[in-house]
């Protein structure tokens, strides 16, 4: 999985894409302070992995990864050369998600680039930045196959349908909520790899002290939580600042300090699980003593599917899967137990993976 981190300057994006990748991107109380893209690979971190290496005393733990891109805060008019944002948002093209991390905290020691905080004015402002980065590929596009069009069908048919979803970017709407039922035009539309067509998580940047009640009380969080509701996204708070800190100590002294802030879960947990719900994505695994690995997959993954996320030849050669769900398999403590209860299944290749199986892949090549 792979996401992109966006938002104006000073609004603790890179604060926060330090805390999660502990990769030192620079960070500073002023606009720009990032000019390169900054790419960190993170762990998901999942307790049922543990277990399963300590079950089958595995050589080698191998969790599902994430990759963070963050890039420089975008500002009004970056589209049109303004600051340095624009020059890098090709790096989030081929992102599956965006993180926008939206200010939601007072502090007059840190200067806000608009002058006052204002999480919706905010949104807009990237939303339409995003807007025309879009038009700008689309209008590529159109140039690149008017001329072709004169004499294909199926390139004046694309060349249409560019220059309606231009139409309905113009208008100040996000590509997401342009619909069309056509196969045609879907499968070009996958191809664009638009900004605004991808799906959005919200990082609302609160205070320390708003972390106590996980910003149930702060008003700027309510009103983006309204916002995301009508534009189907998915919000969580952080505190950029304490992830920061969270991010230095060691995993035991890690649950002390979010145990005494009164704080049920970092940072990076919220927005594993807000990515995972919003991308409707499961985790499976495979278990040995060579080695225990989490395989993130789609939610509705057939067996075959899932195989061949570990290697073509599991998909094309495919015979069986060899199934036990992770809950059964702790319950009955090793997977001989687990075999002579019945709770180890033989499934074909119709079966739906379900979040939490423990697989082992039969094939022929």
């Amino acid at each position: 999985m792979k996401l992109g981190i966006v938002g104006l300057p000073n609004v603790g994006k890179s604060t926060l894409f330090n805390s999660l990748t502990k990769a030192g991107a620079e960070s500073a109380n002023y606009p720009f302070c990032t000019i390169d893209p900054n790419v960190g690979v993170v762990a998901v971190p999942d307790e049922r992995l543990l277990k399963l290496t300590e079950m089958y005393n595995s050589a080698k733990t191998t969790p599902a990864v994430i990759e963070f891109v963050d890039i420089a805060g975008l500002v009004k008019g970056a589209s049109k050369g303004e600051g340095l944002g624009n020059q890098f948002l090709s790096n989030i093209r081929e992102t599956d998600a965006i993180v926008h991390v939206v200010r939601c905290f007072d502090d007059t020691n840190v200067i806000h680039v608009d002058g006052a905080v204002d999480p919706i004015r905010d949104i807009e402002t990237i939303n339409f930045e995003l807007i025309f980065a879009d038009i700008e590929v689309i209008d590529r596009r159109i140039a690149k196959n008017k001329r072709a069009a004169l004499n294909n069908k199926t390139i004046a048919k694309e060349v249409a349908f560019l220059e309606s979803l231009k139409a309905h970017l113009e208008a100040g709407k996000l590509a997401k909520t342009y619909y069309t039922d056509d196969e045609d035009e879907q499968a070009w539309f996958k191809e664009y790899n638009l900004l605004t067509g991808k799906p959005v998580i919200f990082a609302a940047n609160v205070s320390e002290e708003d972390m106590a009640d996980d910003g149930a009380s702060n008003e700027y969080i309510s009103r983006v939580k309204e916002y995301a509701k009508d534009a189907d996204c998915e919000v969580f708070a952080v505190c950029a600042q304490m992830e920061q800190e969270i991010s230095e100590l060691e995993d035991d002294e890690k649950a002390m300090f979010l145990a005494e802030m009164g704080v049920s879960e970092s940072g990076l947990d919220k927005l594993i699980k807000a990515s995972y719900r919003l991308l409707g994505l499961i985790s499976y695994f495979t278990a040995g003593e060579t080695e225990s690995r989490a395989w993130t997959i789609t939610n509705g993954t057939k067996a075959p599917q899932a195989a061949g996320k570990i290697h073509s030849d599991f998909e094309r050669g495919f015979i069986k899967a060899e199934v036990v769900s992770y809950d059964d398999l702790m319950e009955s403590g090793n997977m001989n137990t687990a075999k002579e209860k019945g709770l180890v299944r033989q499934e074909g290749k119709e079966y739906v993976v379900k979040d939490g199986d423990v697989i082992l892949f039969k094939f022929n090549v």
